[in-house]
């Protein structure tokens, strides 16, 4: 894994999501995070929300986002536990068009290594809908800067080799095209 310094980094644009009950603008740290790391990586800060832990409000928010022509990808962080009121993968996941199971698999993987067996208690998730990239991350800082570091910083860098998200942009809708 290496940076192809022949390419020029192209930035993205980035929609992030909160889901909770309790987060205002005023204290939610993950959503800060996500804003900082993404903009310092170069990319553009697309849209911002904080929705509750609520199905229709989950799906709705990034239904709209996805159908933003201006939106490439959207970052959710929030509810991916056990407890009654995550709900995030469950509003989301019956949504994509193609799942991405080495998503999750990385990230857990990222997670093991600095929490140990406590991993297991994240449904964190990815896939594709309306040709934007969504993943669902959550809602702690340390996960979602774990999630950034150790995988979306690359693969949402053009220049991340052997291939990376942004090249295969502009091909997401090649089955709409039939």
């Amino acid at each position: 894994m290496t940076i192809d310094t022949t390419r020029t980094f192209v930035p993205v644009s980035i929609a992030v999501l909160t889901v909770s009950d309790t987060r205002t603008p005023e204290t939610d740290k993950s959503g800060d995070t996500l804003v900082a790391l993404l903009t310092e990586a170069g990319h553009g800060l697309a849209a911002r929300g904080i929705v509750p832990d609520d199905r229709a409000a989950i799906a709705g928010q990034v239904t709209a986002w996805s159908l933003d022509p201006e939106i490439d990808v959207i970052i959710t962080t929030g509810g991916t536990g056990f407890t009654g009121r995550d709900v995030t993968p469950e509003a989301l996941e019956p949504l994509f068009e193609k799942k991405m199971d080495g998503f999750s698999a990385i990230f857990h993987r990222i997670s093991y290594e600095k929490i140990g067996t406590s991993t297991i208690q994240s449904r964190a998730t990815g896939g594709v809908l309306n040709t934007t990239f969504v993943f669902v991350l959550p809602g702690s800082p340390g996960a979602c800067r774990d999630a950034w570091d150790g995988i979306l910083s690359q693969q949402l860098d053009l220049r991340h080799r052997p291939c990376n998200f942004v090249e295969i942009m502009p091909r997401l809708d090649e089955h709409l095209k039939r």
